[in-house]
């Protein structure tokens, strides 16, 4: 920390205007445990910490127009036990569960997490699939993008310089849908994820699907839904063989956007195999 300066900002507006004041020469603080990492490592190099962790502009979960709206310095913790997450959006409640330690829960927060765009987070893969969109406040205005247009690689965004990420945007689950959030790690304790997966996922009465939504995390560079495996169920009524099918897809999707790379062989089988449990885990077989 040495000839570092901490800033504490009141408000959201004082905090646009001291990334305006500094520029280059600043680094936003909120929960800040990605941050600490990162200036352990020496690859932060801003001398001005602007604080904005204790902001209540920031920190706030509500219900709107069938929205639930989410301050970005919510921590995790916060949205796991928030009656409005459980009841409307229990996916991301079950994601932000799986984050750290119960430490970094209770400092961490959700726009932290979207922000620091890396790879391996584990509420981005439950938030694609909420249609989350993120509002973004600078001095020029506010402007509000979809998460998969926010970021845009591992560690990178298009979040500018002066730019705040103030509120995340979700749409609540639809009633009735089914959901199941997997998350792959090296070993029974805090650990980052080697794979993500999150489904959402609804059937009429006569077990047709009609809503689902896939998303698999640290899998390619920027995050999204896998689409081609959505469309084999749309409309149809699933069957065993469909589950493996779009596991299949998922996966060949997935080396589609990286290549063939070292870790290809370890996690295109593993892909496939938990997405298909995912699936099934949310999506009824009708009896024949």
């Amino acid at each position: 920390m040495t000839n570092r300066r901490f800033i504490k900002a009141g408000s959201v507006d004082e905090a646009v205007t001291l990334l305006g004041t500094h520029k280059d020469d600043c680094v936003l603080v909120a929960g800040g445990t990605d941050l600490m990492v990162e200036m352990h490592k020496g690859s932060v190099i801003a001398r001005n910490l602007i604080d904005i962790s204790r902001l209540e502009e920031l920190q706030f979960i509500r219900e709107e127009n069938g929205t639930i709206r989410i301050g970005s310095a919510t921590t995790h913790a916060e949205c796991v036990e928030h009656e409005v997450i459980k009841q409307y959006a229990p996916i991301l409640a079950e994601a932000c569960s799986w984050v750290g330690s119960p430490q970094i829960r209770n400092r961490g927060t959700l726009g932290g997490n979207i922000i620091s765009a890396a790879a391996c987070a584990d509420t981005v893969p439950a938030l694609i699939v909420l249609n989350a969109k993120c509002l973004l406040k600078s001095a020029k205005g506010t402007r509000e993008l979809k998460i998969t247009e926010l970021i845009t690689g591992p560690n990178e965004t298009v979040r500018k310089p002066g730019e705040i990420c103030t509120e995340i945007v979700i749409e609540k689950m639809p009633e009735g849908a089914g959901y199941k959030f997997i998350k792959l790690i090296r070993r029974n304790r805090v650990a980052k994820s080697r794979l993500t997966v999150a489904v959402i996922a609804q059937q009429d009465a006569s077990k047709k699907v009609t809503d689902i939504r896939i998303s698999v995390g640290s899998t390619t560079p920027k995050p999204h839904r896998y689409t081609s495996a959505e469309e084999l169920f749309l409309g149809n009524v699933p069957t065993e063989d469909l589950f493996k099918a779009a596991g299949e897809k998922v996966s060949v999707d997935m080396i589609a956007v990286t290549g063939y790379r070292w870790s290809t062989e370890y996690k295109k089988p593993v892909v496939e195999a938990l997405t298909a449990r995912a699936l099934r885990a949310v999506i009824e077989v009708a009896k024949r």
